[in-house]
């Protein structure tokens, strides 16, 4: 692996390739203008055509300088900025344009807003995340504004208060555990990931000798939020309004929790007992160095480095050889393809994580357990 020198990360042209985002825009607008086979572009352009991108450009290796400073770090920094008002922008378009286009049929209304979907779930909820993890109060309110335009505000409550604290682990609710398949995941998620931040925020509160009913609660902000949205979208779109963004919003979450579902599927960090565990390391989240699906998911696929170090930007995550954190053998957009396949996922990823417990909890010999989402610890502990 090569360490890239900061004077080389800082260059605008080195930034480029993560803007390429921005051209689901067009795409999603010519769906709707021209309408038949073109409404099917969106998914296309984000799945397929990375997908064999990353066949052809093949890893990226290649890690940032981590003394590149802050200021340095802005090309990176503005997609992520201008992110929210181009997403919202697009979806209230839609909204107010599709309802009354005579040359849209409903399947036609259907598969475009399954594309805004695929828009808002693969970018927006990942750049939200992105901007989630940031200091600056700007940057968390936008990423506010992103989930509620999902109807999933919850994620930053659940994704901060719970998944960096319990990832692979049984407290976690949206690590995978092994052998569970995603049709079975995803509708456990929807319910434990909701309890679960609530219960967050409320033992949060109670610390500070307030009951979860206070204005504090972040919940209360979400909710007026997630109204708010709907809201627009109805004095925007008319009646035929709500239901659209609902179900944007449903694919996006879909999208969201499919990527949930590959990233930690079956790793498990050492229970020490007293409900205590080691200490979260690259090797408990899967990793990706796909050179192209990573410029899209600005590198959401070096997910051992995030949680290695939540804070880090994006443009400063490393990535890891096979020998410190357990790799994908595919990017996450044929990773998220084959966990809808669950006989064909277990296939690819059973035998990885298999190999992943005998390498590094060589000590372990009843994985039972852990299979069912218990903590036991090592035979004769």
């Amino acid at each position: 692996m090569t360490t890239l020198p900061a004077s080389e990360v800082m260059r605008p042209t080195a930034a480029l390739p993560f803007f390429l985002s921005l051209g689901m825009v067009p795409v999603a607008v010519l769906g709707a203008l021209v309408g038949g086979w073109t409404v099917a572009l969106l998914p296309l352009y984000s799945w397929g055509m990375f997908s064999l991108l990353d066949a052809f450009l093949g890893l990226n290796e290649d890690n940032a300088d981590l003394d590149t400073p802050e200021s340095g770090l802005f090309w990176y920094r503005l997609v992520t900025l201008i992110w929210f008002p181009v997403q919202f922008s697009l979806l209230l378009w839609l909204l107010w344009y599709v309802p009354t286009a005579v040359h849209l049929g409903l399947t036609e209304i259907i598969v475009l807003f399954f594309g805004m979907g695929v828009v808002s779930g693969t970018i927006g909820i990942n750049y939200a995340h992105e901007l989630m993890h940031q200091k600056p109060a700007l940057e968390r309110w936008l990423a506010d504004l992103l989930l509620a335009s999902v109807l999933y505000s919850h994620f930053r409550s659940e994704h901060l208060r719970v998944h960096h604290l319990y990832v692979a682990t049984s407290r976690d609710p949206v690590s995978a555990r092994y052998n569970e398949g995603f049709h079975r995941f995803f509708p456990r998620v929807l319910q434990q990931s909701l309890q679960s931040s609530f219960r967050a925020e409320a033992a949060m509160l109670a610390r500070k000798g307030l009951g979860p009913e206070h204005i504090s609660n972040p919940f209360w902000r979400y909710l007026v939020l997630q109204l708010g949205m709907l809201v627009l979208a109805t004095l925007v779109g008319g009646p035929m309004a709500p239901l659209l963004f609902i179900f944007q919003a449903l694919v996006a979450i879909w999208q969201l929790e499919l990527v949930n579902y590959i990233e930690h599927y079956g790793l498990t960090r050492r229970h020490l007992g007293d409900g205590r565990y080691e200490h979260v390391l690259p090797r408990h989240s899967w990793n990706a160095a796909h050179r192209a699906s990573n410029w899209l998911l600005i590198n959401l696929q070096r997910h051992s480095d995030h949680h290695y170090k939540p804070d880090r930007r994006f443009p400063l995550l490393q990535t890891y050889a096979a020998d410190e954190a357990p790799q994908l053998p595919y990017g996450y957009p044929v990773m998220t393809t084959l966990a809808l396949i669950p006989p064909l996922w277990k296939r690819v990823m059973n035998k990885r994580v298999k190999e992943w417990r005998r390498k590094h909890y060589p000590d372990i010999e009843d994985w039972h357990p852990y299979n069912k989402g218990l903590n036991p610890l090592p035979r004769g502990a």
